[in-house]
């Protein structure tokens, strides 16, 4: 190889070199420039973030501003009522509670949202504030270190450059005492080679010419051997130093290089990923931390809303008309309350105040009598008509005005984009032509409702008036007869209790009543909740022995204990009140079209029950329908009381019907109950063949 080619080949390797460290400085730079502008937009987002804050802290100020005036004017319009009294009593009423709760609940959000733009302003602004100030003091410092370490890499890599140059230095060195001493190599053959060529040229001499020659031959010769070798070993050993000192400089330079490598290595590794660390040091952290204080503060106003609107759901749950009226009758009780009845003024010494039957008034009365009970007949049968009307209009007027069509979850169903939040359910329910149809049909409706609930009532206002007159003149007709007929049904009767005076009601089911009638009737979940087993067994084994524990006004027992002895003692019973095949006739009774035929078949099912049996039951149920009255207060209505005694509903798994479910199925029995006000438990007194157990 020539010295041009070697000199070609030492430039290629340092440019290769130069330009593989000029891309690392340049990378070193943009890194740099990365980092200047990661900073730049954190700070950029932080500063964003406290304007957003800051004008959502307005936002916030002018929405409680506005909630505020909101709530103060219609709370002033209110404070304003002249009638004080009026107003404390009107605030009893369902919907002035609801009007209140919502007007409070305003009051609320107005605070709630004050005090939301007050944390915006006052905590979490200044949390961002500070976030970037400790941001940009910390990227600087981080910086500081990066250039330092870009200039311990570039010292590196100079380094680097340096022991490469001196290993090519004398690596070329060497490579040139090489060649040389193989040029001494080749002389030193090439002179040994001519000797023995001019040897075998010789022509023949005589012995003595021929000595004298080889002699000067030899002596040239042996003085250039001696030449070429003395040569030869000063190249030699030129040789041998200029490699050892190539072979250290490369030793040097591979040393030089895997540091180098290591040294890049570790900066593009783990350095820079420190450097970054050094930035991001407590900037998610600190970020967090007030992203949290918004989270805390926003889920504080939703909770705090949210336990308002609990409260007004309540309220609103407790929108009950008949509630309404009861406390309005009784808040203006001396308005409402009936007035006292008109007496007879006597005139002139007239002191008959009572309607006279005597001859020849007698006749005239008992026609009019009969005309008036069949004039009562006759509008009886017209109104009832009308308020089966009157009904089914008000039926469906209450399916107009309580469709369930509040539910707008639907509404809040938004798409990601900034679209129009106006929904088509709001579209759907106020577009015109539906809602005025609606109306219309509304309003026709209540047209309706009026005309027969006015023809309604006046025709109840006739039949009052005439009932009155009617009344009135039989009792002045029949006051004697019916006297009469009451005298002989009091001996009956009495007759009757005599015949059954050896049938009593059992002392355990009589006592055991007695004292929850005493004691009992607003007692919570009576019959429902379980009482002490060892209570319960200590006062059934002394009904047992004879003994009556109950007796007296003493009230020291647990009342959930004897509702326990009474359960106990129907569930032991050999038959139980509703016998099984009592029970299935009754069922029986169900499928029955024929109104007349029903009745006559469950009046001669109940007949057949013993004695004993029809006095416990007309006893109980009398005791079920008194307790039911309570049950505001105790929480055992109808269904509640008789799925409670096991002894009643032990059948209830074969038929799925229980005694409620039973009696209310029966027309026969109960179709009268909302004009006579007959409920299941009056069911059996309705039967003559039962009423003279009461």
């Amino acid at each position: 190889m020539t010295s041009t080619a070697k000199f070609r080949k030492d430039k290629e390797i340092v440019a290769e070199y130069e330009t593989q460290a000029k891309e690392i400085r340049a990378q070193l730079v943009e890194q740099l420039k990365c980092l200047d502008q990661q900073c730049e937009l954190r700070v950029q987002l932080l500063q964003d973030l406290q304007d957003f804050f800051r004008k959502k802290a307005e936002v916030e100020m002018d929405y409680s501003r506005n909630l505020e005036k909101l709530a103060e004017r219609f709370l002033t319009k209110t404070r304003s009522t002249k009638d004080h009294q009026l107003k404390k009593e009107q605030s009893v009423l369902s919907p002035v509670n609801c009007w209140n709760l919502l007007l409070t609940q305003v009051k609320r959000e107005s605070r709630d949202h004050a005090t939301l733009s007050d944390l915006y302003l006052n905590n979490i602004i200044p949390r961002f504030a500070q976030v970037s100030e400790d941001s940009g003091r910390l990227f600087k410092k981080s910086k500081e270190v990066g250039v330092q370490l870009h200039e311990d890499l570039m010292k590196v890599l100079n380094e680097l450059y340096t022991v490469m140059k001196t290993y090519h230095m004398y690596n070329t060195d060497s490579i040139s005492s090489e060649n040389k001493l193989k040029d001494a190599e080749k002389q030193e053959e090439k002179q040994m080679g001519r000797s023995g060529r001019q040897d075998d040229r010789q022509t023949p001499r005589s012995p003595d010419t021929l000595a004298s020659v080889k002699t000067e031959e030899k002596h040239v010769r042996r003085s250039s051997v001696k030449k070429i070798e003395k040569m030869k070993e000063k190249r030699q050993a030129k040789y041998t130093e200029n490699k050892l000192k190539a072979v250290k400089a490369r030793n040097e330079y591979l040393l030089a290089l895997e540091a180098t490598n290591s040294c890049v290595f570790k900066y593009y590794i783990h350095d820079l990923s420190d450097i970054i660390d050094c930035c991001d040091l407590g900037y998610h952290a600190s970020l967090h931390r007030a992203l949290r204080t918004y989270l805390s503060a926003e889920m504080n106003v939703e909770a705090s809303k949210h336990s308002g609107l609990e409260g007004l759901e309540r309220a609103v749950e407790s929108l009950e008309p008949n509630g309404d009226k009861q406390r309005l009758m009784e808040t203006y009780n001396n308005v409402f309350c009936p007035p006292m009845r008109f007496d007879f003024q006597s005139h002139m010494g007239d002191t008959m105040g009572v309607v006279c039957a005597q001859q020849p008034l007698e006749g005239e009365l008992l026609q009019r009598c009969q005309q008036l009970q069949s004039r009562l007949s006759t509008l009886t049968i017209e109104n009832e008509e009308v308020k089966k009307t009157m009904e089914a209009t008000l039926s469906t007027i209450q399916d107009m005005v309580t469709v369930e069509d509040y539910d707008v979850s639907e509404c809040f169903h938004h798409s990601n984009s900034m679209e129009s939040v106006k929904s088509t359910m709001s579209e759907s329910f106020l577009s015109k032509p539906s809602l005025a149809k609606r109306r219309a049909n509304q309003q026709e409706t209540e047209q309706f409702y009026f005309t027969k609930l006015k023809e309604f009532l006046e025709g109840r206002n006739l039949i009052t008036k005439l009932e009155a007159k009617h009344e009135l003149i039989q009792k002045t007709l029949g006051e004697s007869q019916k006297t009469d007929c009451c005298l002989a049904s009091d001996r009956r009767n009495s007759a009757l209790r005599k015949q059954e005076a050896g049938q009593v009601i059992p002392l355990m089911v009589e006592s055991c009543i007695r004292f929850i009638s005493r004691h009992g009737l607003h007692h919570e979940g009576i019959f429902r909740v379980s009482g002490s087993q060892v209570e319960v067994n200590d006062i059934k084994n002394s009904f047992e022995r004879g003994e009556d524990p109950l007796a007296g006004d003493q009230n020291d027992h647990d009342m959930d204990s004897i509702a326990g002895v009474l359960k106990l003692y129907f569930r032991g019973l050999d038959h139980a009140l509703f016998p099984k095949e009592v029970f299935h006739d009754l069922i029986s009774c169900v499928s029955m079209e024929n109104l007349q035929e029903r009745a006559v078949h469950i009046r001669k099912v109940l007949l057949s029950l013993p004695s004993n049996t029809l006095i416990v039951m007309r006893y109980l149920f009398a005791f079920l329908n008194y307790l039911s009255r309570y049950s505001e207060d105790n929480m055992m209505d109808h269904y509640n009381l008789l799925s409670s005694l096991p002894s009643l509903s032990r059948y209830r798994e074969d038929n799925m019907m229980d005694p409620y479910n039973l009696l209310s199925s029966l027309p026969s029995l109960s179709r009268y109950s909302e004009d006579n006000m007959t409920d299941p438990y009056n069911l059996l007194s309705s039967l003559p063949s039962l009423s003279r157990y009461s």
